[in-house]
């Protein structure tokens, strides 16, 4: 069965400028580089994602604060905060950007593309409640997790996040249900300055993975393997979803970490093979941060070609 690439042509409009790491060119390189591999780019289902409902980004936001990110968007655009830019596409982009993954769960569940890997942006595992954070407008992981309980009954749900920086957006919005699992590898200490190994939630439902740059990449792997083995003894999840961040590859501008592609390779089948012996196979991906865009479009085109293997 093929696996469903989501994107969605709104996600360009999210002009952040080409002097932000986060530009719209990390997109383009992705979908670039997928079609310049022939054999790859037959092997999987590309599908139009379609934008989230307002009522979907109050799953776990605040109505205030979405009526907000519009009002910006419809003045013209500004910051969200220092680092989070909002442009007159910023609406449809961020909307665009958390549809796409949720119908990449519909998908899953359906059986239809029981893996599905959303290329968007903007990312969203640091924005929070009520507020935008680095880079980051809407938590689409987040919601996606609640989305999947809600919508399609999915009892437990386990989240991995290999993103060089803590997911501190996705855990706030998911720790308070314990059936929510949810796993961070970042390095420590490094933006955003949380993401301790004694922060396990209030359920003691998250796995925090702080590691300092620059150690040998088998650690990185061995870790997070570690770390999920942890968060799923005694915990069958019905669906996996991965924040797929590769600003964990070496070299990249914001990040330490000395991750190779086939690092990320490896790590996709394992969670694939995973999801296949707990959960008919569900796995569902999110393009998080990476921003050395070649680099970036490599690693996220073997991340595909691993969920089409």
């Amino acid at each position: 069965m093929r696996p469903a690439f989501i994107s969605h042509s709104d996600c360009g409009r999210h002009d952040t400028g080409w002097g932000h790491p986060e530009h719209v060119g990390r997109l383009r390189a992705v979908t670039r580089a997928l079609r310049n591999d022939a054999d790859l780019f037959q092997n999987v289902e590309h599908l139009e994602g379609r934008h989230a409902t307002e009522s979907e980004l109050a799953i776990v936001h605040d109505p205030a604060y979405i009526g907000s990110v519009k009002r910006v968007v419809e003045g013209g655009g500004g910051r969200l905060d220092n680092d989070t830019v909002a442009s007159p596409g910023s609406w449809d982009a961020a909307r665009a950007a958390v549809g796409s993954v949720l119908m990449g769960v519909d998908l899953s569940v359906a059986g239809s593309h029981r893996r599905a890997f959303a290329a968007v942006r903007p990312p969203g595992h640091h924005a929070l409640r009520d507020r935008a954070m680095g880079f980051c407008i809407f938590g689409s992981v987040a919601i996606a997790a609640h989305y999947a309980r809600q919508k399609h009954a999915l009892a437990r749900i386990l989240i991995v996040d290999w993103d060089v920086h803590h997911g501190n957006g996705t855990q706030a919005l998911v720790e308070s249900e314990p059936d929510i699992h949810f796993v961070s590898m970042h390095q420590w200490p490094w933006y955003p300055g949380t993401g301790s190994a004694a922060d396990r939630g209030p359920h003691r439902n998250v796995w925090n993975v702080p590691l300092a740059a620059g150690l040998p990449r088998a650690t990185y792997v061995d870790e997070l393997e570690n770390a999920v083995d942890a968060a799923t003894k005694g915990f069958v999840p019905d669906l996996i979803i991965i924040s797929a961040g590769f600003d964990s590859l070496a070299g990249d501008p914001l990040g330490g970490f000395t991750l190779e592609i086939d690092d990320f390779e490896q790590l996709t089948r394992s969670l694939a093979a995973r999801a296949e012996a707990w959960c008919a196979g569900r796995l569902v991906s999110a393009l998080e941060g990476g921003y050395a865009p070649d680099r970036t479009a490599e690693a996220a085109v073997r991340h595909l070609a691993a969920l089409a293997s």
